[in-house]
Parts: C-alpha cells; structure tokens; sequence
C-alpha cells in the first residue's frame, strides 16, 4: 500500500499541486494589456476602416482614371481588397492563432504596399508630382 505523501508525488510531482498553478500571476501586465489583444471585431480595427476606405477609393479611381481592359484595373482593385480582407481574417483567426493573425497581417500589409507602387507607377508614368509624405 501507497501511503499518502508518495500519491501526491505521482499525482502533482514533488512541488504540489498548487506550486506551478498560478505562476503567471506575478505578471498582471499580461492579462491587461496583452502585446496582441483578443479580436475578432475586426470592424472596430483602425487599420480595417482604412482599408475599408482604401478598397472603395481605389475601386473608383481604377474604373475612372485607368482604361478600360487595362490589367491594372484588377491588379490595383485586388490588391485593395486583399489588404481588406487579410485583416479581417487576421482579427478572426487571432482569436485561437497570434502567429495565424501576425502572418495574416504581414500578408495584408504587402497587399497595401503593392497597391501603393501602383498608385506610385500611375504618377510616375504621367510624370506627374508625388508629393511628400508630411506635406
């Protein structure tokens, strides 16, 4: 027969089972301002209203100022909406995966990144100015 201190041993280990339980309770900091903080409403992100905002503006202007049948009509108009939509599925995921949200994000950044060359490429090929970041 086992007596009682060796079943708490095989049980918890030799620290108990209370020792390890709340070891992260020390840092509070976690909990109330994690560095990537539960989503899923993805609406209420900054960075989504923009890219909502982007998606539309950029869908007018491709239609209004570039030709028709021009592949860059598409191109531009994807490019928005995968910067729109990584984000969502960033927010979405990012409730079971970081790493799923922080590639997601990456991805919809680069989207964003190549729908400004693009904007960049028609100033450039009509020679017209580009103006500064902070004018």
């Amino acid at each position: 027969m086992k007596n009682e201190k060796n079943e708490k041993n095989e049980k918890y280990g030799k620290y108990g089972k209370d020792t390890f339980q709340n070891s992260h309770d020390s840092h509070s900091s976690h909990a109330s301002h994690p560095l990537l903080p539960p989503r899923g409403d993805y609406r209420t992100l900054l960075s989504f209203q923009k890219a909502e905002v982007i998606y539309d503006i950029t869908f007018r202007f491709a239609h209004k100022f570039l030709p028709k049948g021009d592949r860059t009509i598409d191109q531009m108009i994807q490019s928005a909406r995968s910067g729109k939509k990584n984000l969502l599925e960033g927010s979405k995921a990012g409730l079971t995966s970081k790493e799923t949200e922080i590639k997601l994000t990456n991805v919809a950044r680069a989207s964003l990144e190549e729908l400004l060359d693009d904007y960049l490429d028609f100033l450039r090929a009509r020679d017209m100015s580009i103006w500064d970041k902070n004018s």
